[in-house]
């Protein structure tokens, strides 16, 4: 049997409170209450002891497809005319920070974000560097099912904190907002590797929002009960479930089985709380406040994640719709029409609803304990019109996958805004300062959460594995 390594303490924790609290069994692997390590340590830190465990809650805001870093967070303005692009760099509210021309109002937020510029990978395939950024782990086997994949960060959590939910509200929610397509633009992100709970098991999967929220008839339909049937009758209703569940639970045990039964409960109880409820009701939102995200699926589902970690729902995920536009790049993947897709369709969008989850969440006191993580899966290539092995191509305006450097940017609770953090190249093709990779920005969105990254969890197979094999970016965060 594989001997268990005892995880270092996180910072600002006393190995014998650290120690202590492993008695509490978490994952059957008598490992410590890590989204309550913040709780046991009398004395902050220093540096990035005092931004262990700030945050208590994370929007990741996933730009899918794949942004161009040189049209966006790291443009090369020395650079050749085939490398540059048509873009111009602005000044920000930080001193020597300049971004995009197109990123107006976030560059009068510059102070807020640490911008990195040196991640980097191997993959440059959608649906599985998806993984690589959700995870922090690459993909094994590109051919294995999602229950395969190692588990999103909001099935981690949620696992962690089996038991000791706040709310009702699902734990793991990512928004997916669609619409539908009679050309039929491919709808990438369902089958994307990383967006769920992987081997923990389908009961930790997320609740997944695939409604449009800024159609007037947005609901969250599995949220509600029909016109027709009372809280009586649907009482009863629960009664009679419970009991065929009950002779079902001795004929089989399945993953699938357990999963079913918890989602039930789950659902039955946020039928039955109409504060958690409300929680999904955009019309509750002053209309102001839904304007200034933008009216439009990108702006209201980032509104949308705002209400749920409000509400106490840890983790959502924000995923970039399929918007159903014809003659134009889908999501970020702008192999043609780069420059006049990201400057009218693309970063506008972005740029609005970034800027308004700021603001708002500083206006309502809960920027300072929201973690918000914006990132694609990859970047773009440096030569506009250049392709790569495993890409898709690039018409002559456009840029190909590119996963060897791209940018991520971080804000909200534990991290030091107005920070640059990495540096690529000249032509923003490879890191040249301080690379990063998608292992080390997992292990700071764990730090930040309080989870410390150096854990072991057991797979399916009870193989010990750590929770991260990266380390927290100390420069962002403290």
């Amino acid at each position: 049997m594989a001997r268990r390594r005892t995880p270092s303490a996180p910072l600002g924790v006393g190995r014998r409170e650290f120690l202590r609290a492993g008695g509490l069994g978490l994952f059957g692997l008598n490992l410590p209450t890590l989204l309550h390590a913040r709780d046991l340590s009398p004395v902050k830190g220093p540096n990035i002891a005092s931004s262990f465990g700030k945050a208590k809650a994370c929007i990741l805001l996933f730009m899918w497809g794949g942004p161009a870093q040189q049209e966006t967070w790291d443009l090369k303005p020395d650079a050749p005319d085939n490398v540059r692009g048509e873009f111009k760099p602005i000044a920000t509210n930080v001193p020597g920070l300049s971004i995009s021309e197109h990123f107006p109002l976030l560059a009068q937020q510059a102070n807020r974000l640490a911008v990195i510029r040196s991640v980097h990978h191997r993959d440059p395939g959608h649906t599985t560097a998806t993984h690589e950024l959700l995870t922090g782990r690459p993909l094994a086997d590109i051919n294995a099912p999602l229950a395969n994949d190692w588990p999103h960060y909001g099935a981690v959590l949620s696992q962690l904190n089996r038991g000791r939910e706040r709310t009702v509200l699902p734990p793991f929610v990512q928004m997916r907002p669609t619409i539908p397509d009679p050309a039929g633009a491919p709808r990438f992100v369902e089958s994307s590797h990383g967006q769920g709970a992987g081997w923990l098991g389908p009961a930790l999967n997320p609740f997944t929002i695939d409604d449009d929220p800024s159609k007037s008839d947005y609901r969250v339909g599995a949220f509600r009960l029909p016109d027709d049937v009372g809280s009586g009758r649907s009482a009863d209703r629960k009664r009679l479930l419970m009991t065929v569940e009950d002779q079902a639970r001795h004929l089989e045990a399945s993953d699938q089985v357990r999963a079913a039964r918890s989602n039930f409960t789950r659902a039955y109880n946020l039928l039955t709380n109409r504060k958690a409820l409300e929680a999904f009701d955009l019309e509750r939102e002053d209309p102001r406040v839904r304007a200034r995200y933008g009216l439009h699926p990108h702006g209201q589902a980032v509104l949308q994640a705002r209400r749920l970690v409000e509400a106490g729902v840890p983790v959502v995920t924000v995923f970039w719709q399929n918007d159903g536009l014809t003659n134009v790049s889908v999501y970020w993947d702008t192999h043609n029409r780069n420059f006049i897709d990201l400057k009218t369709r693309l970063m506008p969008a972005a740029d609005q609803a970034f800027t308004a989850l700021l603001d708002d969440l500083d206006a309502r006191g809960l920027l300072d304990e929201t973690l918000i993580v914006w990132t694609g899966e990859f970047g773009r290539t440096p030569r506009v019109g250049q392709s790569i092995v495993g890409g898709a191509g690039a018409g002559r305006d456009g840029r190909d996958h590119w996963p060897h450097c791209f940018s991520t940017v971080l804000a909200g609770a534990g991290i030091r805004g107005g920070t640059v953090h990495g540096a690529s190249d000249r032509w923003a093709a490879h890191p040249a300062v301080d690379p990063v990779t998608p292992a080390d920005i997992a292990a700071t969105v764990y730090h930040c959460l309080g989870v410390d990254p150096t854990v072991e969890l057991h797979d399916n197979l009870n193989r010990p594995m750590p929770l991260c094999l990266g380390r927290p970016i100390g420069p962002v965060i403290g």
